[in-house]
């Protein structure tokens, strides 16, 4: 019976951190939904001035927009303003992986997830793990991740 009641609450724990992700994901798909369609109202000139404000629309909680050209050019980062403007291409994670070549690989108008590890949380300033919905709109990628810890 005790191990019975052991199993109950450690599948309590696992659904509850479960659904806390699959909040945090769709939160991350709603942030990337909402700034395509105001690129899709106000253009790319405004996305990016919106995209690189701290304090906008397009920043909630550890999640936010940021907005790269086809050739993973980073255009608005609201969370490290240095890195806008640079190439991002060549850019590695702890492990190496090559996370936004990846991001611009696999977006598309249906969105993907690009997953990679040690990223610095800006909330936290830990490094954790990371996971990143991807959309393209034209030549611009837009993303949102999340962080999994």
């Amino acid at each position: 019976m005790k191990n019975v009641i052991i199993l109950l609450i450690a599948a309590f724990f696992c659904l509850a951190s479960t659904s806390v992700r699959a909040d945090d994901r769709a939160t991350a798909v709603a942030l990337v939904k909402k700034a395509v369609a105001f690129y899709q109202a106000n253009g790319a000139e405004k996305l990016i001035e919106e995209a690189s404000n701290p304090k906008g629309q397009f920043v909630e909680g550890a999640s936010y927009v940021f907005v790269m050209d086809k050739d993973a050019f980073m255009l608005a980062h609201p969370m490290n303003a240095s890195i806008a403007g640079t190439a991002t291409m060549k850019l590695q994670d702890a492990n190496g992986k090559f996370f936004c070549k990846e991001m611009v690989e696999v977006a598309s108008s249906k969105g993907a997830w690009v997953d990679y590890i040690s990223f610095k949380n800006p909330k936290t300033n830990e490094m954790a793990p990371k996971s990143t919905y991807v959309e393209r709109i034209d030549d611009f990628i837009v993303g949102s991740g999340i962080y999994r810890k």
